[in-house]
């Protein structure tokens, strides 16, 4: 009997060191759609809160603004209150099904194209690239001792990284604010302290994600492809290598060999060379891709180079790869997209659409809400009436001041009056003007005859006297002594 190992011992691998990614520099259909997703999304993000969208003269014209004094969302026609949060939310429902959209139909697509942490990441790497070199000039210059040139590519790298990370943090915070006027003040040093930190974490973790840590967000910090995994199965596109035709490998020298009986694959190694999390796509299915197709165009050339049929690295289903591993035609690409999957997310995105644009057409653009003052709960007057006293908050989400009356319902015999007028007298109906854009408090006290039920509800109802019309309405409850048996 074999004696017991001792393991008490055996080191434990809890951590490993990173092992630089250097990236090689590519060219092809994939890399050109790279760059276009990074213009885009990069202009997004940095020109949209300097967009202007005219409002009036009670609104800002800031296209897209989150206000948060105000406590309002604006994007371009559209004004989002508090009491409407329910839109962001179906903003963010519609967000995650596009997600799931994308998922089902063309895999990982968002996290190789227009993730951020790809966007910059990759924007990291070309301006690496560009001043320490290509590939094997940045593998060169991270072995070589620190010294005078070292130092300062490195200080010039990191200096340029560091611009980028202070104007992705500052243009995140003129979303909050009007652009223009929070850029002056956090310049002269009289910006609220809350802008400063926010640019100040934002800065830091560009910084350190996309010039230092990389695919490690991708790979072990994001939960996204963990959640992508499970959406997706065998026919979601991915990034594969057709070993069926490639294997085994063998370089091009020893294909010449007439008794050689190797695949297209010549190992030349420039899939893996070009990967920017720096797997080997050849070794399968892996989290670590992110399916950006850089692969694709790297394998490409180099069969095109040597006179073999393109696609050795390619978008393919399982489902493909099993059918033409078996000698049949693919599937075309239509029908791997056209299924039922992909019409359900589409079909809950497109829902959740339309019933937003409805509510967006069809909501009233007035409301009242009516609060109890309950200490004291009543007052009896002295003539018997019984008398309770409300805030009304009557909200005008227009940008223009509108002429509102309120009057009493369900409530018999029931009169009101403006609290903070002195000289107002008992009425049916109180008319005020809310100013463009806001919240106006209006006091009021109700009387109503003695008797009845202690707790008898009514409503108030808003009116808008203008052109537009429009009525809202709040209930309430008259508070009255109990009845005497």
């Amino acid at each position: 009997m074999n004696a017991p190992v001792d393991i008490t011992d055996a080191p434990l691998g809890v951590y490993a060191k990173r092992k630089g990614v250097y990236p090689k520099a590519v060219d092809g259909f994939y890399r050109r759609l790279k760059w276009a997703a990074m213009i885009v999304t990069l202009t997004i993000y940095y020109v949209t809160p300097w967009l202007r969208w005219e409002r009036g003269a009670y609104a800002p014209n800031q296209a897209v603004l989150v206000d948060m004094a105000h406590r309002r969302f604006f994007m371009f026609a559209i004004e989002i209150w508090p009491q409407e949060f329910y839109y962001v939310a179906g903003l963010l429902i519609m967000a995650g099904m596009g997600l799931f959209l994308v998922t089902s139909a063309v895999g990982r697509a968002w996290c190789g194209y227009a993730c951020p942490q790809t966007v910059w990441t990759d924007l990291y790497q070309h301006i690496e690239r560009f001043i320490d070199g290509d590939r094997n000039a940045q593998v060169r210059l991270a072995r070589a001792p620190w010294g005078p040139a070292k130092l300062a590519r490195r200080l010039f790298k990191w200096t340029i990284w560091l611009l980028i990370a202070v104007a992705t943090g500052g243009a995140w915070i003129f979303y909050f604010a009007d652009a223009p006027t929070l850029a002056s003040q956090f310049l002269h040093g009289t910006a609220p302290f809350v802008a400063y930190a926010a640019v100040g974490i934002l800065t830091a973790t560009t910084f350190i994600f996309g010039g230092f840590m990389r695919e490690q967000v991708c790979i072990y910090m994001c939960p996204w492809p963990r959640i992508q995994t499970a959406m997706m199965d065998e026919k979601s596109l991915l990034v594969t290598y057709r070993d069926w035709r490639g294997e085994p490998r063998g370089s091009v020298k020893a294909n010449g060999h007439a008794e050689a009986k190797f695949g297209d694959c010549i190992d030349c190694n420039q899939c893996a060379a070009v990967c920017p999390t720096g797997i080997d796509i050849r070794n399968g299915p892996d989290i670590g891709c992110i399916t950006c197709g850089l692969c694709i165009d790297a394998c490409d050339k180099v069969m095109a180079q040597i006179g073999r049929p393109l696609g050795l690295i390619d978008y393919l289903t399982l489902e493909d790869a099993d059918t033409e591993r078996a000698g049949h035609p693919p599937i075309s690409a239509l029908k791997t997209l056209l299924r039922p999957r992909t019409f359900i997310y589409l079909g809950v995105w497109c829902s959740v659409g339309l019933a937003m644009l409805f509510t967006l057409e069809s909501r009233t653009r007035l409301a009242i809400a009516a609060g109890q003052e309950r200490n004291p709960l009543y007052v009896q007057l002295s003539g018997g009436a019984i008398r309770n006293s409300f805030i009304l908050k009557l909200r005008n989400m227009e940008d223009r001041p509108r002429v509102m009356s309120v009057q009493l319902s369900g409530l018999n015999g029931a009169t009101m009056w403006q609290r903070d007028v002195p000289t107002a007298a008992p009425t049916a109906q109180i008319s005020v003007t809310v100013p463009a854009d806001s919240v106006s408090n209006l006091p009021v006290f109700v009387e109503a005859p003695s008797g009845g039920s202690a707790h008898t509800p009514f409503t108030f109802r808003l009116t808008a006297r203008d052109n537009e019309g429009g009525t809202g309405q709040a209930n309430a409850i008259f508070e009255k002594p109990e009845p005497t048996s």
